[in-house]
């Protein structure tokens, strides 16, 4: 039986496939396709193939050049090289079956650099977090997946320790929390290099997270992007806390202590310019969904590293909630920052405090 996707026309067999997922492969070729006008070239490397859904829509929709497509399983072999030979020349793509970090340090063993590395892992991301680095050209593309969302979301924190090095508490905003200990790990280990891993995007769906980072010369990890952030149980107040404030970290509405998660990444959760780079391209192909998405990612990306739900407000504030959007607006109209948020249909990102925003809420409700 055939099964379509995009431009691709593929075959299953016993390979996973979710088309509930589609917009994170959307996302994925748009990113590839913006990545392709701006260097002129897109070699991609893919890891974990499974079907070949992934390579297939890079080739043909964001037209790559070379595809290397690795998958563990040799079982899947069959069904790969069916899928791949009946859309891609032989010459254009070669298939393997090894271990991922294998492949990553035959890459930097051949100075065989990708301009896209696709890492689709089922569990934790940690393994790959430095050995991905190894295979991505300065400049290049990192696109990286983890279901681990139990460890993320500060619900195993000595796990996440382990893991990420960083040890995460559980709170309303922790899928964003989980996004930044992802971006933040990454970034300490393209550190290590002196390199920097900059997220172009940070996206969760379900259960999943994933972040498309690229590869930069210079670090970009300062002690002002990468801390901590604090949250109070008393009053459901965030702050962000750095290093050199660590041990004086107290609410200032109620002198509380807060519940420090961290170290994080607090900077920008995506990439504006390059988002509208793809924004511009998904409204030529009229994919209206993913624009609409984008919009929404580019107007969250530099406000705070957390967001206010509308059950927290309306718990704290004793009140009955007008729409989101109104609610947005009116805070907009006071001067504060404020959007939707991808993360979470019902919640808020702001630089008001959430005393403000029950302030303003009340007033909306009166």
């Amino acid at each position: 039986m055939n099964h379509y996707e995009g431009k691709a026309q593929f075959q299953l067999g016993e390979a996973f496939y979710n088309p509930k997922s589609r917009v994170v492969r959307d996302l994925g070729v748009l990113a590839a396709l913006v990545c392709k006008k701006q260097q002129g070239q897109l070699r991609v490397l893919e890891v974990m193939a499974g079907s070949g859904i992934r390579s297939l829509r890079y080739y043909l929709e964001s037209h790559a050049d070379f595809l290397w497509v690795n998958e563990g399983n040799y079982q899947l072999n069959t069904l790969l090289k069916q899928n791949l030979q009946n859309t891609i020349p032989d010459e254009r793509y070669q298939l393997t079956h090894l271990d991922a970090h294998r492949v990553f340090f035959d890459c930097f063993n051949h100075r065989d650099y990708y301009d896209l590395v696709d890492v689709d892992c089922f569990g934790t991301a940690a393994p790959y977090l430095n050995t991905m680095l190894w295979a991505t050209r300065i400049d290049g593309l990192m696109y990286l997946t983890s279901t681990d969302g139990r460890t993320l979301a500060g619900r195993i924190p000595n796990k996440s320790l382990q893991a990420y090095g960083a040890y995460p508490r559980s709170h309303p905003a922790l899928q964003e929390q989980a996004l930044r200990l992802i971006i933040g790990s990454v970034a300490q280990q393209a550190g290590t290099k002196g390199l920097g891993a900059e997220p172009i995007f940070a996206f969760f769906s379900g259960k999943t997270y994933r972040v498309m980072f690229r590869l930069t010369r210079y670090t970009n990890l300062t002690s002002e992007n990468y801390g901590f952030l604090g949250y109070c149980h008393q009053c459901g107040d965030y702050q962000t806390i750095n290093w050199r404030k660590l041990g004086k970290a107290v609410c200032s509405h109620d002198n509380s202590a807060f519940t420090v998660s961290g170290a994080m990444w607090l900077g920008a959760l995506h990439n504006k310019e390059y988002l509208s780079a793809m924004k511009a391209v998904a409204q030529q192909l009229q994919w209206q969904h993913i624009v609409k998405l984008l919009s929404t990612m580019i107007a969250e990306a530099d406000l705070p590293p957390y967001f206010f739900t509308l059950r927290e407000i309306g718990k704290r504030g004793k009140l009955d909630l007008p729409q989101r959007s109104l609610i947005i607006q009116a805070l907009q109209n006071r001067g504060y920052q404020a959007s939707a948020t991808h993360i979470n249909p019902e919640a808020i990102k702001t630089n008001a405090d959430i005393h403000h925003c029950i302030a303003i809420v009340k007033e909306l409700t009166i």
